[in-house]
Formats: C-alpha cells, sequence, structure tokens
C-alpha cells in the first residue's frame, strides 16, 4: 500500500469503520438484509460469481487501486501504519484496525492457528486499545513485528480468511441473492469494504435500501442495468455524507464505466481511474 494522500487516506476505512467502533462487534455477526433465496437467481447470475478465482482476483485488483493506489494487493499483507482517522494503526489487505476490533480478530484466529507467533504477545494490548486511536502497549515494535509476521504464510491465509468472512463473502451472497452478476457483486463487495453493514444510514444495507426505493434487482423482477444505475447512486450519495469519502471516482470512473460498457461479468480487457490514475487489466 503506497502512503495515503490527503484525498485517499480516509476512504480507506472512515465509514466501514462506524458500526465496530460504536457496537465493538464483527461485521460477519450482523446478517444480511432479508432476499429471496440465492436459487431463485436468475441462471445465468448463478454460472459465475465474484467468487469464481479469475473473477475474484480481478476484484480484489480492483479494490487494491483504490485503496492502496496499486494493483499488486498481496503486497499489502506487510502494510501497516496510523492514517490519522482515529482508528490507531490501519494494516494488511483490507485496512485491519487496531481501534476498530477487526484487527484484534483477525490477531486472535492467527493465535489460534499458530500459538506463540510473533505478534500473539499483543493480544492483550489490542483488546486494551480497541475502539480507541491509541497506540499504548504497542509501540514501539508492533508495526516491525506486524512486517515480520507479513511473511509467513499462515498469517497471510488469516488475512484472506478474514476479508472473506467479513467482507467479501457476505457481498456474494447478497449480490447471488439478489440475482446480481459478477459486476453487481463487485459493487457491493466494494461498497461494504468501505460503509462496513451497519444499521448507520451509510452502511451497506441502508444504500442498498435507498436504491430499493427506485429500481429492483433481477431476483424481484427489475432490470439489472437499471437496479445498479440506482445501486450506485446510492452509493455516491452515502460517499458524500463524509469528506473523506467526497473523492466519488472509484464509483465514476471505475464501476459506472464497466456498467456503461455493458460488461456485467467483468470481463477484461479492463480499463478505468481512481483518484485520477489509470489502471489496466488485460
Amino acid at each position: 500500500m503506497v502512503h495515503p494522500t490527503p484525498d485517499t487516506a480516509g476512504a480507506r476505512s472512515a465509514s466501514r469503520r462506524t458500526v465496530l467502533a460504536l457496537f465493538g462487534t464483527s461485521l460477519a455477526a450482523i446478517p444480511l438484509l432479508n432476499a429471496p433465496n440465492v436459487a431463485a437467481a436468475p441462471t445465468a447470475a448463478r454460472a459465475i460469481g465474484l467468487d469464481d478465482p479469475a473473477k475474484k482476483e480481478i476484484a480484489m485488483k480492483l479494490v487494491s487501486s483504490a485503496e492502496n493506489s496499486s494493483l499488486d494487493w498481496k503486497a499489502q499483507y506487510k502494510y501497516i501504519e496510523d492514517i490519522g482517522d482515529g482508528r490507531g494503526y490501519t494494516a494488511g489487505i483490507i485496512g485491519f484496525c487496531s481501534g476498530t476490533d477487526d484487527m484484534l480478530d483477525l490477531v486472535q484466529l492467527y493465535t489460534d492457528r499458530k500459538p506463540g507467533n510473533v505478534l500473539a504477545k499483543y493480544l492483550p494490548a489490542l483488546r486494551r486499545v480497541n475502539g480507541t486511536d491509541s497506540h499504548e502497549g504497542l509501540d514501539p515494535n508492533f508495526p516491525k513485528d506486524w512486517r515480520k509476521a507479513a511473511q509467513d504464510t499462515a498469517f497471510q491465509r488469516a488475512q484472506n480468511d478474514e476479508r472473506d468472512r467479513v467482507y467479501f463473502n457476505p457481498a456474494v451472497q447478497q449480490g447471488k441473492a439478489d440475482g446480481l452478476g459478477v459486476l453487481g457483486q463487485f459493487t457491493y463487495y466494494d461498497a461494504i469494504v468501505m460503509h462496513g453493514d451497519g444499521d448507520d444510514p451509510t452502511s451497506f444495507r441502508n444504500i442498498r435500501r435507498r436504491a430499493l426505493r427506485t429500481a429492483k434487482p433481477p431476483a424481484q423482477g427489475g432490470a439489472e442495468v437499471a437496479y445498479l444505475n440506482a445501486f450506485l447512486d446510492a452509493r455516491v450519495w452515502a460517499m458524500k455524507q463524509e469528506e473523506a469519502h467526497s473523492d466519488t471516482s472509484r464509483v465514476d470512473t471505475e464501476q459506472r464505466v464497466f456498467l456503461r460498457n455493458g460488461n456485467l461479468s467483468l470481463d477484461p480487457p479492463l480499463d478505468w481511474k481512481v483518484y485520477g490514475d489509470s489502471y489496466h487489466i488485460g
């Protein structure tokens, strides 16, 4: 991950952390909205999803272009810094934060799988600082030890698994239930990464509810393109509620480009821009 700029630093982890900070719970513990059974989705939507390995790799690169200004998402296992957003240390492939529960969950999972690892000794401190921006008990060596742990494939797998449990799998599940194809499932994933899935007005579930006021997803008899436009409209509204998210290029010059091109399956080649930077997947 590159050092966040003033335009992008807050976009990494602001609204999506609100629920964790307020309620101290994992997003995965919050059920997704009631939706038709996945089996009710059209056959085309079920044929291939964002969880297809090739499509998932594309999704990781797309999110990394917005979150890290890089397509090399695997280089972010070792990333760690305090970006000054009030959430303590931000680290890893999805921006786990020491102040918002998910970093604690990650280190606990890693320790459950590999007792005595280099980060295990920080668990008491992570419990104490959870919900705050404090580094008490973490400095000065926590960043160095995080980078050391990131060389361990067991820690890399733990990061992957927590990303999937908290963000990726719930987004894909809801997207399939709504009868959306790969692009639609990705729009859900990107929204959950940024906004979380709680009860606050700008959370993923409430972005979706806002979209449902004007359009229906395919599983409810609606047109996919019309619904995705409504969802992205609602997403832009949510982003503009917070200054840190006011640059909506990850929607305007990325997701809407694919939608306008009719690329509902996210088939390469893909060309897009985020924060003015150009990216390509061949």
